[in-house]
């Protein structure tokens, strides 16, 4: 027997939370500290292409080469930089430092206005609360500084399960905290391949948010779509015994 739902498991990154600030205007206000005045465009562009370059030859944080999230991601922003004609390698060492630190507080991340609300409906329900991302371990930091730890009663990140979604690994860890099967779980993400397909492949009960009206045209029924948090619960109820 299955059973009703007891389990909610949360994607974070434009799920619960978003970048304040565009990476460009960000990485720009840092080196405005340090004396440099770039364009948050250009640096914005320089950005993405080193995102791409790393994410291509060192996957998830580069944890099967000996690397971690801190190194892979001061990696990222030293080669931003370069490509934007910074070269002083103290400067990109501090540069790279100091932004790494900057993303585990509260200032440069905004949460979701019905993100609370969803949290405190779920957890009236009496479901308990779990996170999977594909995020490095400043996680945990993040959503205490933005106060959402206390809602969750596990979180695995890629970094620290050394496997990111979709592979479906990450969620099976996840599914062993639960400690429940698959059927009496559900998970919310953004993401249609990453969260959506995922998580209805293991039998997971997926719902895709979709903020801006992006997935309209994917195959997805509309009642595993929902265009807010606040619509979360309502959908949850129905499994609820």
């Amino acid at each position: 027997m299955q059973g009703p739902l007891r389990w909610v498991l949360w994607d974070v990154k434009d799920t619960l939370l978003k970048v304040r600030r565009s990476v460009g205007e960000q990485y720009c206000h840092e080196a405005k500290r340090a004396g440099l005045s770039l364009d948050s465009v250009e640096v914005e562009t320089a950005f993405r292409r080193a995102y791409r370059q790393f994410s291509r030859i060192h996957p998830n944080y580069g944890t099967s080469q000996g690397l971690n999230g801190k190194t892979w991601w001061c990696g990222v922003v030293r080669d931003t930089f370069l490509q934007c004609r910074v070269q002083d390698p103290a400067l990109l060492d501090k540069l790279a430092d100091n932004l790494y630190h900057n993303f585990n507080n509260s200032d440069n991340w905004e949460v979701f206005p019905d993100s609370k609300r969803a949290l405190e409906s779920c957890s009236s329900l009496g479901l308990k609360l779990g996170v999977v991302s594909n995020f490095d371990s400043r996680l945990e930091g993040i959503l205490q500084a933005c106060g959402l730890l206390s809602h969750f009663s596990f979180l695995v990140t890629s970094e620290e399960a050394r496997v990111a979604k979709p592979n479906p690994a990450i969620f099976y860890l996840a599914l062993k905290k639960c400690g429940v099967p698959a059927a009496q779980v559900a998970h919310i993400g953004d993401h249609y391949d990453y969260d959506y397909i995922t998580a209805r492949s293991l039998g997971i009960h997926g719902y895709l948010l979709d903020r801006d009206r992006k997935h309209c045209h994917l195959d997805v029924p509309q009642q595993h779509l929902i265009s807010s948090l606040e619509e979360l619960s309502i959908r949850l109820q129905k499994n609820i015994g």
